[in-house]
């Protein structure tokens, strides 16, 4: 047999590697879901090694009042649950509730009997004036506070600056019962120019300004969620200085209402998308899409719904989840570590791609 040439060996170790699948040499993606939860929120995290973060789930029953029924029917729940099937997860790793709001932890208690949750994280308890006020805030927190409770899960109620303990990811807590970042985290820092002399005031003074809000990194890759952190806290993340730095997606806070609409935390964030959690005829306000017609960096908005009061505001269709109310579709996020990213649209099935910032 006469002997190998270099060349001939070369194309054979590299006709090898070209057979190693992909995920040996690196890791596989990060995927998030915005679900549909008709004007709440509920965002799955799910990474490479499948470990879950699931931030706020939803309404309670058909999302009418705060009434936990049949776990099987739990509109919000089940949806959760179809997400998570579809990103191959039968648990919740962690839970966050960014607020005790009914749009967020309502779906709670039907969802821990559909699928197990083992650890819950959250500010601690609804603010005192919230409590005695609304007794829709006050009933959930009480059934949330018992299923933490007698769960056996492990229970976090982290400060701003901390992380969370999933492993394939760095995920920062921003903001938490009120008080946000001290300092600014690495590469952020920078003056603010865009910042007015005043915070626009939070519609609701209690819950909202106490959401715990998270940031999510995959290696160069950055994604925001604050849950409806408004007023002074909101602002304070970025005036005078940024504290967060630019990220390439962002949940906008408070299902894009009004009250966040601060041009000043587009010019901090400096998103390449954002992510509205709105319903028709909640949240997605006419102050919020005219901020975001407006702000430079965005390359594109996606809704989960269209917004009745946007009216010609709202973005073309295929950035629209779901045009009208006769279904329930999601939009998904594949994040690359390199910092590159894509987004699929439930609806319509189609992607859209977004290379790694420079």
């Amino acid at each position: 047999m006469p002997p190998v040439s270099r060349a001939t060996l070369i194309g054979i170790v590299c006709s090898i590697a070209s057979w190693i699948p992909a995920n040996a040499a690196s890791p596989g993606p990060l995927t998030i879901y915005f679900i549909d939860v008709e004007g709440g929120q509920s965002t799955l995290v799910v990474t490479p090694e499948k470990r879950s973060l699931l931030i706020d789930a939803g309404w309670a029953s058909d999302g009418k009042t705060f009434s936990p029924g049949d776990p099987r029917k739990a509109r919000d729940a089940n949806r959760i649950v179809k997400a998570a099937q579809d990103a191959g997860i039968s648990q919740i790793d962690y839970l966050l509730i960014t607020h005790f709001h009914t749009d967020h932890d309502g779906g709670v208690s039907e969802l821990a009997q559909l699928m197990p949750i083992l650890g819950f994280i959250d500010h601690g308890a609804p603010h005192p004036h919230a409590s005695e006020t609304d007794s829709e805030t006050r009933d959930a927190f009480s059934v949330y506070s018992a299923l933490r409770s007698k769960s056996g899960a492990r229970h976090l109620e982290p400060r701003p600056g901390e992380r969370l303990p999933l492993a394939d990811l760095e995920v920062t807590v921003v903001s938490s019962g009120g008080t946000t970042l001290a300092e600014p985290l690495p590469a952020a820092g920078a003056a603010n120019p865009a910042c007015p002399e005043h915070p626009i005031p939070a519609v609701d003074p209690d819950e909202n300004p106490r959401s715990t809000g998270v940031l999510v990194q995959f290696g160069r890759f950055r994604f925001l969620d604050v849950g409806d952190l408004s007023g002074q806290p909101l602002f304070n993340l970025v005036c005078p200085r940024n504290r967060v730095g630019r990220v390439d997606a962002y949940l906008t806070a408070h299902h894009g209402g009004a009250d966040a609409a601060e041009p000043a935390t587009f010019a901090a964030f400096q998103p390449r998308v954002v992510m509205v959690n709105n319903a028709l005829h909640k949240g997605g306000q006419h102050a919020m899409f005219e901020a975001l017609h407006h702000a430079s960096s965005i390359e594109n908005v996606w809704q989960l719904h269209t917004s009745a009061d946007a009216g010609d505001l709202n973005f073309p269709a295929q950035y629209i989840a779901n045009i009208d109310d006769s279904a329930a579709y999601w939009i998904k996020l594949i994040a690359n570590k390199d910092g590159s990213f894509r987004v699929f649209n439930g609806r319509s099935k189609q992607w859209k791609e977004y290379a790694a910032r420079r």
